[in-house]
C-alpha cells in the first residue's frame, strides 16, 4: 500500500472542511436513515446479544429499547445462513412485527476465511448485495480482521483491491454501500478507497478498535468524512461514558462533517449482566446522539 502520507493528510483536511456541517451525499442510492432522520438511530450487533444470525434479535433489540440490529449473515463451508431467502423472509416478518430496522449487514465470516485469499469470500461479498436488495438494507460489513488482517500485507491489499474493483459496480447498481472495517490507519482507508475508485467502497468505523490500535480517532473521523458508512459504538475499559472513548468527542467529529445516522453497539464490558449493561449503554448513547438534532 503505497502512499504519500503528508499529501492524502492534506488532501483530506480539505475535503473534510469542505463537507464540514453538510449532510452526507453519494452516487448511490440514497442512505436511508442517512437521509431521511435528522438524528441518530442507535442499534446492536446481533453477536453482541447472542442472537448471531437469529431472526429473535429483532425481537430483543424491542424489548432492549433499540432501533434496530446489525445482523450477521453468518458462517458456513460453502453457503451463509442469510442467503437463504427463507430466513430472509423470518427476518422481514420479524421486522414489520416489532417495528425494529435492520441497521446493515455484516460479513464477519471475513476474519477466519479472508477475502484476500480465499474464492469462497469473493464469491460471498458478491451474495451480500443481494441479500442486502432482498432485504432493503443498503450497508455490509466487511471485516478485515484475524486471518484476514491487511496490516503488512501490501500483496494482501492488492488482492482485496482487485476484488472490490469486479464487485463495486453490481453494489453501485443496487445502491448498496461496502463497509471496510480493518486495523488500517485513516490514510491507509483512503488509499485502497482511491484505488478502487468507486462511491460503493467506505469505511465502516469502528472507534475503539481505531482507538485501540493508536489512531486519533476523532481526527480520523473528520479526515474521513463523508467516507464513513456507519459506526460502531465500542469501550474496551467500561461501560460507555465511564472508559477510554469520549464519546462527547466523537459527536464533536461527527457534526463536524454531517454524519446522521446509525450508532450500532458493539459491547466489550457488561459488567451489569448483558440486557442491563446494554440498556445503560443505550441509554447514555440517546444522551449523546439523539434521535432529533
Amino acid at each position: 500500500m503505497k502512499f504519500s502520507l503528508m499529501s492524502r493528510r492534506e488532501m483530506m483536511v480539505n475535503s473534510a472542511r469542505a463537507i464540514a456541517g453538510l449532510a452526507l451525499t453519494t452516487s448511490c442510492r440514497s442512505l436511508g436513515p442517512l437521509s431521511s432522520s435528522r438524528g441518530f438511530k442507535i442499534g446492536v450487533c446481533d453477536w453482541t446479544i447472542g442472537k448471531r444470525t437469529n431472526p429473535a434479535s429483532i425481537e430483543m433489540a424491542k424489548r432492549l429499547g433499540l432501533d434496530g440490529v446489525q445482523v450477521d449473515l453468518g458462517s458456513g463451508e460453502n453457503d451463509l445462513p442469510l442467503c437463504n431467502p427463507e430466513l430472509q423472509k423470518t427476518y422481514i416478518e420479524a421486522v414489520k412485527q416489532h417495528d425494529v430496522q435492520i441497521a446493515s449487514l455484516a460479513l464477519a465470516t471475513l476474519n477466519n476465511i479472508p477475502y484476500k485469499s480465499d474464492p469462497r469470500a469473493e464469491r460471498w461479498v458478491s451474495e451480500s448485495i443481494d441479500v442486502c436488495k432482498a432485504m432493503d438494507v443498503n450497508i455490509v460489513l466487511l471485516a478485515f480482521f484475524g486471518k484476514g488482517d491487511l496490516q503488512n500485507d501490501p500483496k494482501g491489499a492488492d488482492v482485496v483491491v482487485e476484488r472490490l474493483r469486479k464487485v463495486a459496480p453490481k453494489a453501485e447498481d443496487a445502491g448498496v454501500f461496502l463497509g471496510f472495517e480493518s486495523w488500517l490507519s485513516a490514510e491507509q482507508h483512503m488509499d485502497i478507497i482511491e484505488r478502487v475508485g468507486s462511491p460503493a467502497v467506505k469505511v465502516y468505523y469502528d472507534v475503539a478498535n481505531s482507538h485501540k490500535a493508536g489512531y486519533d480517532i476523532y481526527e480520523e473521523i473528520r479526515l474521513l468524512g463523508k467516507q464513513i458508512c456507519e459506526f460502531h459504538a465500542k469501550d474496551y475499559d467500561d461501560l460507555y461514558g465511564k472508559g477510554t472513548i469520549a464519546f462527547e468527542e466523537v459527536r464533536k467529529a461527527m457534526d463536524d462533517i454531517g454524519y446522521r445516522g446509525w450508532i450500532v453497539m458493539e459491547g466489550v464490558k457488561m459488567p451489569l449482566g448483558l440486557e442491563d449493561s446494554i440498556r445503560y449503554d443505550t441509554k447514555y448513547l440517546r444522551g449523546v446522539f439523539p434521535p432529533r438534532v
